[in-house]
């Protein structure tokens, strides 16, 4: 089958990648297409929780800093978490429609 999924290292999942339109595509491939984002899908949460770790890890580096260098580093890394978290969401929460065509 082919891959129809490739990973996205700064957000670290795995995203959609079709190479024709959808409707090109078989309906069982279709099928097979929703199945496997609906599994990505589900570990979106998960992937959120394990970055959201992280930037609070970073925050309690951040509040016992005193070299202002690393101070600002550590600001621009828990933003950066930030921006994946919010771009995580949007991929869970902008597919949702496409999630619900497996359950018609």
């Amino acid at each position: 089958m082919e891959d129809f999924f490739v990973l996205d290292e700064r957000l670290g999942i795995l995203l959609p990648q079709l190479n024709k339109e959808w409707e090109e595509y078989s309906e069982e491939t279709q099928q097979q297409i929703l199945l496997q984002w609906e599994i990505i899908r589900g570990h979106i949460p998960d992937r959120i929780a394990e970055i959201e770790d992280i930037i609070n890890n970073k925050q309690e580096q951040l509040g016992n800093e005193l070299n202002f260098q690393r101070s600002c580093e550590l600001n621009s890394e828990i933003s950066e978490c930030a921006s994946i978290i919010n771009d995580l969401w949007l991929w869970y929460r902008l597919n949702q429609d496409i999630s619900s065509k497996l359950h018609q």
